[in-house]
């Protein structure tokens, strides 16, 4: 077990609305090794936490939260005094959208279905819509990545940006609370709702299938990783979509998210549901 940090063994919806940042409630970060605020030394080095805290109007009470929020595994290879990625922020961080952009769909979309508010709750928490998101803010000036992630264009890439993003909403949430994450993200959310509703975005290969598995009554599908192949900067993954063991489609994409909606889609398609 990773005793490095800890926060609580579990996490669901549930205790989220309680849960707030160190200081202020039961959730706190316990670890010793706090990332170190360094900047990278080389020409172009990225916008310190700091900075960007400053920049974005957050108050942040440990800004090593943020530092690691912001640093690629591709970095902790390359400096020895950066010691966690942000893997476990985005875990977290990933747990915390999923209440506050259902919360936020319900409250903001009175007359729609249950169907459509799960839809669009998917299509506000695709990695894709991260990514728009993390650009919005500028995010990629500030990751902390290794030289060959950096010249690959990992600061432009979806996968990392909208993986950033949820790891700094993780750290957030740690530091200062739900309340403070709610703040942070509903303008964005507001600033896309319409665009989401009018272009049905909403209406996803995955939450396609994920209604016709439930109508159905076949439960939830379930996506695994079947392989991944080429250097970190350029990966190329699959994924087999299966329904109760019997798989429905595979799909190949440069990330494990894109690579799912293929599968999904795929999958619609021998299904012959357009």
């Amino acid at each position: 077990m990773d005793r490095n940090f800890l926060i609580r063994p579990s996490l669901t919806a549930r205790q989220l609305p309680g849960a707030r940042g160190p200081g202020v409630g039961a959730w706190r970060s316990l670890s010793s090794r706090e990332v170190p605020l360094v900047a990278q030394t080389d020409v172009g080095s990225p916008e310190s936490p700091a900075e960007l805290a400053r920049r974005l109007g957050l108050s942040f009470a440990n800004l090593s939260l943020l530092a690691r929020a912001l640093t690629h595994r591709s970095y902790i290879n390359e400096n020895v005094h950066a010691l966690e990625d942000n893997e476990r922020l985005e875990f977290l961080g990933d747990a915390v959208l999923d209440f506050i952009v259902g919360a936020w769909v319900y409250n903001h979309c009175p007359e729609m279905p249950e169907g459509d508010l799960t839809r669009m709750r998917s299509a506000l928490v695709r990695n894709e819509q991260l990514a728009d998101f993390a650009r919005r803010l500028d995010l990629g000036r500030a990751l902390r990545m290794g030289r060959g992630e950096t010249s690959s264009g990992g600061r432009e890439r979806d996968g990392l940006l909208g993986s950033t993003f949820e790891a700094v909403i993780g750290a957030l949430y740690l530091d200062s609370g739900l309340a403070a994450v709610e703040k942070f993200v509903e303008p964005l959310l507001a600033s896309v709702r319409d665009r989401v509703i009018m272009r049905a975005e909403i209406y996803d290969p995955k939450s396609r299938l994920q209604e016709w598995a439930q109508s159905g009554k076949l439960g939830t599908p379930k996506y695994l990783m079947i392989s991944s192949s080429g250097p970190d900067h350029a990966k190329i993954f699959e994924v087999e979509v299966r329904i109760k063991d019997q798989a429905y489609g595979r799909g190949t994409g440069p990330s494990k998210q894109i690579a799912a909606q293929v599968a999904a889609q795929t999958a619609l398609e021998t299904l012959g549901i357009h």
